[in-house]
């Protein structure tokens, strides 16, 4: 019973935290409401295949999946050429189906050619601590705006919002730390059930949808035979290998937290290979392309629940659900700011397996000044407008307005500058004395 309780905590964590990015892109293309239904639904099969495919057979962490933050940039970015270089909505939606199965494609032959365990190399725990501390910088602004009511179509501050969400912030802190064992490792179910009766006394909840149909299957591609090309492939090229980054950061966390040894160098081969037949799911049922999510590591040290087999049931289950619209719809109706104050306690665990890594190095010296320099590079990207990088390619603009990438790759390529020239010196030295 314990088991399935736990699948479920996992389900209504995953549909809730992934529910707002296929909304917001449906608003962007002025999607009709069955369209929008549509992008729902096919994103959230594609989220629960990927976790239970990479559970099962990839990385085998309990990493959920959640729309990537990088395909939601260029899916904005590509609303913006419409009119300039594509005819219609439509036309753009058509390009990024097929921008994803090239990307697919990708990550299936840099697993083959066992490129990913080279790219893992590079996350060394200074790189694990930059790329998370950037994430928590980057998505604080989201948690907050959420947890004050604030949306794009109400920009004012919700008292009654906030102090409810202060509430729930309150209620999964007691329960991450209660006691009870029980209690503690269904903290993140009850806090949102919680919070869910708090906002519904209160008349906060959004009115539940009315579904057409009991049962529906996704469509293979709703949007039309997917369009390839030149900018969408080079575009799709380029966000593999900041996707890949996104991915082993996330797996390495875990590992962290799992505490595996010996490590798996396979994992990451296999999770890459798991990431390429998903991005092409994606593709076919022009959904939104995933990525494993840093903050999984935040819930498994939240609820104490490490096991793959709740895991994997909350996957199965988020599948099958997905496939009932009037129980979609009913879930779909939690809250936002919910979600968000949930997700703010998972968070503040983050922040301190991030510090847990500084304990790991050895050169603190060179730690430090990598981390200062990438740190603030990446926060001061956070605060320059999206409009500034607009005449820009849509590579550059995915990576400029993406702080959390960009202080990444440059901390990679200080850190790896610095060996190369440490290394560099050594071999002169012993010349020099031999």
């Amino acid at each position: 019973m314990k088991v399935i309780l736990s699948g479920l905590q996992w389900m209504i964590f995953m549909i809730a935290g992934a529910i707002a990015a296929p909304i917001a892109i449906a608003d962007l293309y002025n999607l009709t409401p069955i369209e929008t239904s549509e992008l729902i639904q096919s994103t959230i099969i594609v989220l629960g295949i990927a976790g239970f495919l990479q559970g099962l057979l990839g990385h085998k962490f309990p990493i959920h999946e959640g729309p990537a933050g990088l395909w939601w940039s260029i899916f904005t970015i590509y609303a913006s050429l419409v009119g300039v270089l594509y005819s219609s909505n439509i036309a753009a939606l058509q390009a990024l189906s097929g921008g994803m199965i090239i990307s697919g494609g990708l990550f299936v032959l840099i697993s083959v050619f066992k490129l990913m365990d080279k790219i893992a190399r590079l996350f060394t725990p200074t790189i694990t601590f930059i790329y998370l501390f950037l994430l928590i910088f980057q998505l604080s602004g989201s948690f907050m705006k959420g947890m004050m009511g604030i949306t794009s179509s109400h920009t004012l501050l919700d008292v009654n919002v906030l102090l409810l969400s202060v509430i729930v912030i309150c209620i999964t802190f007691w329960l991450g730390n209660c006691r009870l064992a029980l209690l503690r490792q269904f903290s993140v179910i009850v806090s949102i059930l919680i919070g869910w009766l708090l906002f519904m006394i209160c008349g906060k909840v959004p009115v539940i949808v009315q579904a057409d149909a009991l049962i529906k299957l996704p469509n293979i591609f709703p949007f039309g035979w997917p369009q390839f090309d030149g900018g969408t492939m080079t575009t799709a090229f380029l966000l593999t290998l900041l996707l890949i980054t996104n991915a082993i950061a996330s797996i390495r966390l875990m590992e962290t937290v799992m505490k595996h040894k010996p490590m798996d160098h396979n994992r990451y081969l296999r999770a890459g290979f798991v990431s390429g037949i998903t991005h092409i799911i994606s593709g076919c049922l022009g959904a939104i392309g995933s990525v494993p999510i840093s903050g999984a590591a935040g819930y498994v040290e939240q609820t104490g629940t490490r096991e793959r087999r709740s895991f994997l049931i909350g996957c199965s289950l988020v599948v099958f659900i997905s496939l009932f619209p009037p129980i979609m719809n009913v879930i779909s109706a939690i809250p936002a700011p919910i979600g968000y104050a949930v997700t703010f306690v998972i968070f503040v665990k983050m922040v301190g397996l991030a510090l847990m890594e500084l304990k790991k190095v050895f050169h603190e010296k060179r730690t430090f000044i990598i981390s200062g320099v990438s740190l603030i590079f990446g926060v001061g990207l956070m605060f320059v407008p999206s409009s500034a990088t607009s005449h820009m390619s849509p590579v550059l603009i995915a990576i400029l307005n993406n702080g959390l990438i960009s202080g990444s790759l440059l901390a990679i390529i200080l850190e790896q500058g610095w060996i190369w020239k440490d290394r560099f010196n050594a071999k002169n030295s012993k010349k020099i004395n031999p």
